[in-house]
């Protein structure tokens, strides 16, 4: 049993990506449990650190769309303990939409899924100067 609920909690992150990839931010966000939060601890000052909640999640990223044309690649899972924890590192490239420079980032996440399969946590490791020098800012 707790292979399949492995098996789903990373089939959820590829939605994720899908979403994102595609610009179904609608889509991306029902992934989410109503009181999900997610945490981007090197944030830059500019952008929160901390979004609480479904409808916060989709005002933080639903012009995701128009600012980014991204893919993501080398997607590799870690083994956890707990079937509901996704640790995961990937890359994007692609580029800024209203800079027309390239965005090429690497991540590290850690999502917790609840037993419907929603994430309830999902903290996101990136390098913020890479995103601000993409986003013309630094």
């Amino acid at each position: 049993m707790s292979d399949q609920i492995k098996n789903q909690a990373e089939q959820t992150f590829k939605n994720h990506l899908s979403c994102l990839t595609e610009g179904r931010i609608t889509d991306w966000i029902n992934l989410f449990a109503e009181n999900a939060v997610m945490e981007v601890p090197y944030s830059p000052k500019a952008f929160p650190n901390r979004i609480e909640g479904r409808e916060g999640l989709y005002e933080y990223m639903k012009d995701i769309p128009k600012l980014f044309k991204i893919e993501y690649k080398n997607i590799h899972f870690h083994p956890t303990a707990e079937p509901n924890l996704v640790i995961v590192e990937f890359e994007c490239t692609g580029k800024v939409l209203t800079t027309n420079k390239p965005y090429d980032q690497k991540y590290i996440s850690v999502i917790t899924l609840n037993n419907d399969g929603k994430i309830v946590k999902y903290v996101d490791y990136w390098n913020p100067v890479v995103a601000l020098e993409a986003l013309g800012m630094g």
